[in-house]
């Protein structure tokens, strides 16, 4: 009897995880990008971007950089994770990529892939540095020889500060990055995702942070939550990561309520962090006050660098429009000398003509004189022997 009972209690938890199994794997592919759209459209301004179609400004001010401000690391057992202070900070830290404008500031491109950040890793001696990879660029290519970051787009810290909570505290200058950058390494810590076969870098071992930090490193349980938004406190990150459908064929297709003309966007250093609404049961950390001044410090310190972007840039078009001009001038310069090269061939045509109608002409005058001198010889000598008969009559009639 008891045997029986145990029996029927095992068949009976089998059955209840096959029926719980798939509910867990059906809520994970229910998105697409409409959710990316809808969420994030109350925080910034949608635009249909020539290249990468529709991306994201936020609302931020020029002191706003992808994976530095607002928000720090914490390891789970997926690796390094960001994890932001921002509410819709579970979108655009963890899928899709980064890349920057230096009049609008970052944007935001979509994508399907979930990473615990899409960043390039380095390290050098004494430091610790990354970067937001670019729309387009796979993780293969991110870290290959030829992937290059401009200096100011990493953001590094010293290793012994690495994992701090308010690791914005301790943020290296923006200006020793190309000596950090220089002498670093590729952190080449590669995973793969077992339910999506998704590779990701998970950051620096856990052992050598601990090691050159001198604290113990907790791993963090990172859980699923049903709706967007994160949680985080000392056992267990709560992170909305659902897969992402790609779009389909049948239907409408995703697309932004509003979609903002770029020309309406006003430019990064006119902008302010717009108030956030704060969703259900969802408190929104606030911004330590010693963070507001390090942004604005790193605000003031940034922008002679991006004043500089922009001068190279607007250089850089000056340059092209000089190039332009001397190449058109080149090509007039080559058209005129193919005109006189032309003209010029021309007239030594010419000339040879001309030169063979004379030398044809005096030819022929040179033969008529010829044929005219020829004709007196012979009129001549016709005349001379005439006069001979005459001036000797008796040798005439000898000869008879």
């Amino acid at each position: 009897m008891k045997a029986t009972a145990k029996f029927f209690i095992l068949l009976l938890a089998v059955n209840l995880v096959i029926l719980i199994a798939p509910q867990r794997a059906t809520a994970q592919v229910s998105i697409n990008f409409q959710i990316f759209y809808d969420d994030l459209s109350p925080y910034g301004d949608w635009i249909n971007s020539p290249e990468y179609g529709y991306a994201w400004v936020p609302g931020m001010s020029s002191a706003f950089i992808p994976y530095r401000t607002n928000g720090h690391w914490v390891f789970t057992n997926v690796g390094w994770t960001w994890v932001s202070n921002y509410s819709w900070g579970w979108a655009p830290f963890h899928y899709g990529r980064w890349y920057y404008d230096s009049y609008y500031g970052w944007i935001w491109v979509p994508g399907y892939e979930w990473s615990p950040a899409w960043v390039i890793w380095r390290r050098s001696e004494g430091y610790y540095g990354w970067a937001p990879i670019g729309p387009g660029i796979s993780i293969t290519i991110a870290y290959g020889s030829g992937y290059r970051l401009p200096y100011n787009y990493w953001t590094c810290v010293r290793d012994r500060d690495f994992g701090r909570t308010d690791i914005y505290n301790h943020y290296v200058s923006s200006s020793n990055n190309v000596t950090i950058i220089k002498n670093s390494t590729v952190i080449n810590n590669m995973r793969s995702d077992n339910a999506t076969r998704v590779r990701y870098n998970a950051g620096p071992d856990r052992t050598e942070v601990q090691k050159r930090t001198g604290r113990t490193i907790s791993s963090v349980t990172l859980r699923e939550r049903k709706s967007p938004g994160q949680n985080l406190n000392k056992k267990e990150l709560q992170l909305y990561r659902p897969q992402v459908e790609k779009n389909r064929t049948t239907g409408r297709e995703p697309a932004p309520s509003k979609v903002t003309q770029l020309k309406d966007v006003k430019p990064d250093v006119q902008r302010n962090a717009r108030t956030q609404p704060q969703r259900e049961n969802q408190p929104v950390r606030q911004q330590q006050p010693q963070q507001q001044r390090n942004d604005q410090q790193r605000q003031q310190n940034d922008q002679p660098v991006k004043q500089q972007q922009r001068n190279d840039q607007q250089r850089q078009r000056n340059d092209q429009q000089v190039k332009q001009q001397q190449q058109q001038q080149a090509r007039e310069q080559q058209g005129r000398q193919q005109q006189q090269q032309q003209q010029q061939q021309a007239r030594e045509q010419q000339q040879q003509q001309q030169g063979r109608e004379q030398q044809g002409r005096q030819q022929q005058q040179q033969a008529r004189e010829q044929q005219g001198r020829q004709q007196q010889q012979q009129q001549q000598q016709q005349a001379r022997q005439q006069q001979q008969h005459r001036d000797n009559p008796q040798s005439q009639q000898k000869q008879k």
